[in-house]
């Protein structure tokens, strides 16, 4: 006679992942794998779509990572404020900042909007190249700006004292240091939120860095 089976047995092999059931443990994982979806103008809250509606007429679309956003209430229109805020660092500046912490991510959907982006303010595909390896040789305190950058990202903050001095003796303020912070921090929250959500990407994509 078979010896009676504890029927809380399945249950603790899937929990510690006995080698008993290994084909249930891959169908328990597959069962929770959750996508994000991008959600549509319908799907969102009329806070939203106003944003959506403005995002469009001057865009042309909706980028799905700002959409992505909108699956909450406030955070789109909260980090378009970041975004927009007034700022001493501006145009190429901030595109350096950008693409410099956007390599350091490895976000593939902001590599390819901040590669277009480069290009419509004025970089060529070489400059935009260089600066995603965290320098410019082809200008001075961009290539101070770069490096800060890439120090900040990499290092969580604690950059190297003598990047930050370099910064400084290329002519930059303190107020351009707090600035490209807040846009070192602005550029995490969407490397991040690509990178966990791993919606589309909308954009040609970015080269790979050579």
């Amino acid at each position: 006679m078979n010896a009676p089976v504890d029927p809380l047995l399945p249950m603790a092999a899937i929990r510690t992942g006995n080698a008993c059931f290994p084909s249930l443990n891959e169908t328990i994982k597959e069962i929770i794998v959750t996508t994000i979806n991008v959600p549509t103008r319908d799907e969102v809250s009329s806070q939203n779509q106003a944003i959506f509606d403005n995002l469009k007429k001057a865009l042309g679309m909706v980028p799905n990572l700002f959409a992505t956003f909108a699956h909450s209430d406030t955070a789109l229109g909260n980090y378009l404020a970041l975004q927009n805020a007034k700022s001493s660092l501006m145009g190429k500046s901030r595109e350096v900042v950008n693409l410099v912490v956007s390599q350091v991510n490895e976000c593939d959907y902001c590599l390819a909007a901040h590669t277009m982006l480069g290009k419509m303010v004025g970089f060529t595909d070489e400059q935009i190249m260089e600066l995603r390896h965290g320098r410019a040789s082809f200008d001075t305190k961009f290539d101070s700006l770069a490096r800060l950058a890439k120090s900040v990202a990499e290092h969580r903050g604690h950059a190297d004292q003598s990047v930050i001095d370099s910064f400084f003796a290329a002519g930059w303020t303190k107020e351009n240091l707090v600035d490209a912070i807040v846009i070192i921090g602005d550029k995490t929250i969407s490397n991040y939120l690509h990178a966990v959500t791993k919606v589309p990407v909308d954009f040609p994509a970015a080269p790979p860095l050579a």
